[in-house]
C-alpha cells in the first residue's frame, strides 16, 4: 500500500457510516449473541484459539453477522478474504482459490473466505467452492438472512456448522446507543447528547436491528442544529422523525407486548374483526415482528376456529408466506385480510380440546399396545406375527367406512374429538350420522346445560 492508498483508506474509515465505525474489533467488544460468542461457548473458543472450521452465520439484518466475520479477521493468523455474493463472480472465486492454494502449499497458512449474502450464490457457484472447503484449502464463513437449509447446498451445509444469530435485545441496543455517544469513533466529537426516552424509543423500535438504531442516530446528529451552548440535543421528537415511526408504548419484553397480542387473539376468538384489526394495527405501528404476528394467527386459526372453518388455517398459513415474500408496508394488507377472516369465521376449539385430552391420556397411560391388525404388515413374516391380520380396509365397504376399533384396548371407549354443531363441524357430525358412526354420540347437545367448560369431556 503506497502513501495515497494509505490516506484513502484512513479517509474511508473516518467517513464510514456510524454503524461501520462502531463495529467491534475484538470479541470482548461484541454486544449481544451471548449464547453463541459467550466466553464458555464453542464459537468463542474456536475464534480465540484460531481453530475455526467452516461456519454459516444465519440471522436477520443488523444482528452482527458481518461484525463477527470482521472480528475473526482481526483475530486469526489466516489470510482473510471477503466477497459479497451479489457482485462476486467465478473469476473472483478462482483468484481466491489460487491464492489459498499458494498460501497453504508454500507457507502452510490457512485462508478464510467470508461470503456475505451467500444465499445469492447459485448452485453452480456453491458447487465450485465445495471441493476446496472439503479438502481444507478454504475455511468458509457464509452470512445469510435466509434459512440456510433452503438456500445453501446440502453438501456445503454438511461441512459447515450453522450458528443462528438472534435479534439483539433492547438492552443490547441501548448499550450500542450509549456507546455511539461516548466513543470517539461515534458522535462524541459532535458534542451530541440523547435523552433517555429517545434512547429507549430507538431501542424499542429498532426491533433488534443495531444498524437501524445507529443509522437513526447518525441522521439525527447530522441534521440537528446545535443549541446556544453548542450541543446537539436529540430528544424523542427528533428520534421519531429520524426513524420515521411514532412512539407507541410497547415494550416487547414487558406486559404491554403480551397484553396487546392477547387482546388481538381474544378479539379473533370473540368474532370481533374490528378489535382484531385495531390491535393488529397497534402492533404494526409499534414495530412488532410480522412473522411473530403471522405465527400467532396460524395458532388461532387452529385453536379457535379449527374444523368449524378449515379454510382459516389455509388463509393464515398463506398469509404467513405471502407477508414474508411481499414485506412491509403492503404486508399489512395481507395480515389484515387473514385476521379479519379468522375473526369472522365460525368458532370451534374441539381440535384443541381433543389434543389436550390425548396428551393427558398419554401421560397417564404411557405407550399402550397398538391393535395387531393396525400394525405394519409390509415386511416378510409380518403375517406370522399377526401384523395386519384381520384389518378391514374402509374403501371396501359401503360409504367407505366400516366399524372397527382403532384405539388401544385399554382406552377403546375414549372420545377425544367432539365436533360442535356449527360451521363445517356440523357437516362432520352429519357425515358421521350418515355413515352410521356412533349414532348416539353425534347428536346436537345444548352447550348451556351443565358441564365443565374447561374440561367438557368430564
Amino acid at each position: 500500500m503506497d502513501l495515497f492508498e494509505y490516506m484513502a483508506e484512513n479517509k474511508k474509515e473516518s467517513e464510514a457510516p456510524l454503524a461501520a465505525r462502531l463495529r467491534p474489533k475484538t470479541l470482548d467488544e461484541v454486544v449481544g449473541q451471548e449464547d453463541i460468542v459467550g466466553k464458555d461457548k464453542l464459537l468463542y473458543r474456536a475464534i480465540k484459539a484460531d481453530r475455526l472450521s467452516s461456519i454459516i452465520l444465519y440471522g436477520p439484518p443488523g444482528v452482527g453477522k458481518t461484525t463477527l466475520a470482521r472480528v475473526i479477521a482481526n483475530t486469526t493468523a489466516a489470510d482473510f478474504h471477503q466477497v459479497n455474493a451479489t457482485i462476486a463472480g467465478k473469476k473472483d472465486m478462482e483468484e481466491v482459490v489460487k491464492n489459498a492454494k499458494n498460501n497453504l502449499g508454500g507457507y502452510g497458512r490457512k485462508t478464510i473466505l467470508f461470503i456475505d449474502e451467500i444465499h445469492r450464490f447459485n448452485k453452480a457457484q456453491q458447487d465450485y467452492l465445495l471441493p476446496y472447503v472439503e479438502d481444507g484449502t478454504l475455511i468458509l464463513i457464509g452470512a445469510t438472512t435466509e434459512n440456510p437449509y433452503f438456500e445453501v447446498n446440502g453438501a456445503l451445509l454438511s461441512r459447515s456448522r450453522i450458528f443462528e444469530l438472534r435479534p439483539l435485545s433492547r438492552d443490547n441496543i441501548l448499550t450500542l446507543i450509549r456507546r455511539a455517544f461516548e466513543s470517539e469513533k461515534g458522535v462524541k466529537s459532535y458534542n451530541a447528547e440523547i435523552t433517555e426516552d429517545a434512547a429507549e424509543f430507538l431501542a424499542d423500535i429498532a426491533d433488534g436491528d443495531a444498524r437501524a438504531a445507529l443509522n437513526a442516530i447518525e441522521l439525527a446528529v447530522l441534521t440537528t442544529m446545535p443549541n446556544e451552548e453548542g450541543r446537539i440535543h436529540i430528544d424523542l421528537k427528533v428520534a421519531e422523525e429520524c426513524i420515521q415511526k411514532k412512539a407507541i408504548r410497547y415494550d416487547k419484553d414487558g406486559d404491554n407486548h403480551y397484553d396487546t397480542i392477547a387482546a388481538f387473539i381474544e378479539s379473533m376468538c370473540g368474532s370481533d374483526p374490528d378489535g382484531a384489526l385495531y390491535y393488529l394495527g397497534r402492533m404494526l405501528a409499534a414495530g412488532e415482528d410480522v412473522k411473530y404476528i403471522a405465527r400467532r394467527m396460524m395458532v388461532a386459526a387452529s385453536e379457535e376456529v379449527g374444523n368449524a372453518d378449515p379454510m382459516a388455517i389455509c388463509v393464515a398459513a398463506s398469509a404467513a408466506v405471502a407477508v414474508e415474500r411481499v414485506g412491509m408496508p403492503e404486508g399489512r394488507i395481507i395480515l389484515a385480510q387473514a385476521a379479519s377472516y379468522i375473526a369472522s369465521a365460525p368458532k370451534s376449539n374441539a381440535a384443541y380440546l381433543g389434543i389436550e385430552k390425548v396428551m393427558s391420556t398419554v401421560r397417564e397411560s404411557g405407550n399402550l399396545p397398538i391393535p395387531p391388525y393396525l400394525q405394519d404388515s409390509s415386511y416378510k413374516g409380518a403375517a406370522k406375527l399377526g401384523r395386519g391380520v384381520g384389518y378391514k380396509y374402509a374403501h371396501n365397504y359401503a360409504n367407505h367406512w366400516v366399524k372397527q376399533q382403532y384405539l388401544p384396548d385399554a382406552i377403546k371407549d375414549e372420545r377425544f374429538y367432539e365436533p360442535n354443531d356449527i360451521g363445517h363441524e356440523k357437516e362432520i357430525k352429519e357425515y358421521f350420522r350418515k355413515i352410521g358412526k356412533d349414532p348416539d354420540r353425534y347428536k346436537y347437545e345444548d352447550p348451556s346445560k351443565g358441564g365443565n367448560p374447561e374440561r367438557p369431556w368430564e
